[in-house]
């Protein structure tokens, strides 16, 4: 899925975190809602998440939102 979301108008980025008991969160970011919104209905993205209930997680979740404010700062940028 990884690679298909790449393909998608709008996308921006994602980032995957795993924690040691082995809990898998994913956050990928889209320029708007459109685009949000026809990830979520591209039929391999649709099917990906059907097999994920039926065949892999045994808790499922997501949440969406948007951002009202971000700051980011570096250190490279600094120097």
């Amino acid at each position: 899925m990884s690679e298909l979301a790449r393909t998608m108008p709008g996308y921006v980025e994602h980032k995957v975190f795993t924690a040691p008991d082995g809990e898998r969160v994913t956050l990928v970011t889209f320029a708007d809602r459109a685009s949000h919104d026809a990830w979520g209905r591209h039929p391999e993205h649709r099917a990906a998440q059907r097999a994920g209930l039926s065949d892999y997680y045994e808790e499922y979740s997501i949440a969406v939102a948007e951002v009202d404010r971000a700051s980011s700062w570096s250190r490279s940028a600094q120097e």
